[in-house]
């Protein structure tokens, strides 16, 4: 490990998509020594993003603490917090154990990796679905097992909304917080409210920024003749910004807070590659209310003074390769762009996500915010008795090949073969094909 970073306690981080949990941790004064991601095109996007930390391309599965520690030069080290937050989609609560069944393997390898890294503290996030009806059998069932490991978990477990923690955004996530250390851990309290007085009566807060706050600075992509092939482009740097907008934009040191300044153009817009829209799309656009939803579509228009509604990710390519819709602008006729994505999510401007549409909103989508992982790592940092400091070391981005990589592409730079599998078109009924073939209709419409 480099001279810069070895005073800093050490993260890991597993099933970690473009890394939205990484950078919250390293925003909060941890180095996060490795990152675990099984698809190829995301894996590149966080080695691009974080070039310090060792990116494995690869599944949990099969995949040791001790050969993770090797890889990632971590022998004889204690790291301090293993993260992760497994997907969700395959959860199954058939059986008499939830974390036996095949189906739930990601997460029982969590518990797996766990138990032979040996973190101080484990961090575990996911929909808060997990809490309510049956699937809190699962919930309850994972808890017990990480106690059998010694971690004293912080109960009753927390969902925690981003837009409490300056998110522009309604997003509510579960975290389980687990801890080896003497004392206990706390939940982050609320930092930013929403029209709620019942909250800003209970805590010193601000209000949460809004959508015209979060992107009303960015330029309308569908001006800029350079963004139909290209997801970048120069642009000139307006006068008058929100706050939010210029702690995007890392202005001053402070807005880096605890992390690894990065080498960047402030005058780079970047992760901003056009839709095509029609003339019929655009209309319809037009139309809709702010803060309602089109009528064909079903896409939700962006309020200037609300938030943004919770961004979702879509689909791979084995379930059909679908993008979830993303929000209507709330001044422009168009649907909004990978970086306004990212603003609402809470991605600074320097951080880049994959120049298609598809694949870096399904990064946005199924990132957590980073204001939100900060805030849940700043807890684990002062529980530990650890003053982190601000960096003012700079590191360069990686290559922006990283960045344009198509699948094929991505697991032949990792030496691997595609972990993604191709939809099988045969199966499934014929309501459901044509169903199918309706949202590739509408994706391509719109």
């Amino acid at each position: 490990m480099k001279k810069q970073f070895r005073d800093r306690p050490i993260a890991i981080e597993l099933f970690a998509g473009c890394g939205g949990m990484s950078l919250g941790f390293e925003q909060a004064g941890f180095h996060v020594a490795a990152a675990v991601e099984i698809d190829p095109v995301h894996a590149a996007v966080h080695h691009y993003n974080f070039p310090y930390s060792k990116t494995l391309a690869r599944s949990v599965i099969g995949l040791s603490g001790e050969q993770l520690r090797k890889e990632a030069g971590l022998e004889g080290k204690q790291i301090s917090v293993l993260t992760g937050g497994a997907p969700c989609q395959g959860f199954s609560l058939i059986g008499k154990r939830t974390l036996e069944d095949p189906r739930n393997i990601l997460v029982s390898e969590f518990v797996r990796l766990a138990k032979e890294l040996d973190p101080t503290c484990v961090v575990f996030e996911n929909v808060k679905g997990l809490t309510v009806g049956r699937h809190r059998k699962f919930l309850d069932e994972l808890i017990e097992s990480l106690k059998k490991l010694g971690f004293n978990i912080r109960q009753p477990v927390k969902v925690l909304n981003a837009a409490h923690f300056s998110v522009p955004q309604k997003r509510e996530r579960l975290f389980i917080i687990g801890t080896k250390l003497a004392g206990d851990v706390s939940y982050p309290e609320p930092q930013t409210y929403w029209e709620c007085p019942e909250e800003s009566s209970l805590f010193p807060i601000k209000k949460t920024p809004t959508v015209l706050e979060a992107i009303g600075d960015l330029p309308n992509i569908d001006t800029l003749s350079e963004l139909i092939k290209s997801d970048m482009t120069k642009i000139q740097v307006p006068l008058k910004y929100s706050d939010y907008a210029s702690a995007m934009r890392c202005e001053n040191k402070a807005h880096w807070h605890y992390g690894y300044r990065r080498k960047w153009d402030p005058s780079l817009l970047t992760s901003s590659l056009r839709t095509n829209h029609t003339d019929i799309s655009k209309r319809r656009f037009s139309e809709t209310p702010p803060g309602g939803k089109e009528q064909i579509s079903r896409f939700f228009k962006l309020h200037p003074s609300g938030l943004c509604n919770t961004l979702r990710a879509g689909t791979d390519s084995a379930r059909g390769a679908f993008t979830s819709p993303r929000p209507i602008h709330f001044r422009d006729n168009r649907c909004i762009s990978i970086r306004e994505m990212a603003r609402l999510q809470g991605f600074p401007d320097w951080f880049r996500l994959h120049q298609t549409k598809w694949h870096g909103g399904r990064q946005v989508g199924n990132s957590v915010p980073p204001p939100l992982a900060r805030a849940v790592a700043s807890e684990i940092m002062k529980a530990m008795g650890i003053t982190p400091t601000p960096q003012s070391y700079q590191i360069s981005l990686g290559n922006p090949e990283l960045l344009e990589m198509d699948m094929s592409r991505a697991s032949k730079y990792w030496g691997i073969k595609t972990p993604i599998k191709k939809r099988d078109r045969k199966s499934g009924s014929k309501k459901r094909k044509q169903a199918d073939i309706e949202k590739e209709r509408l994706a391509k419409t719109l």
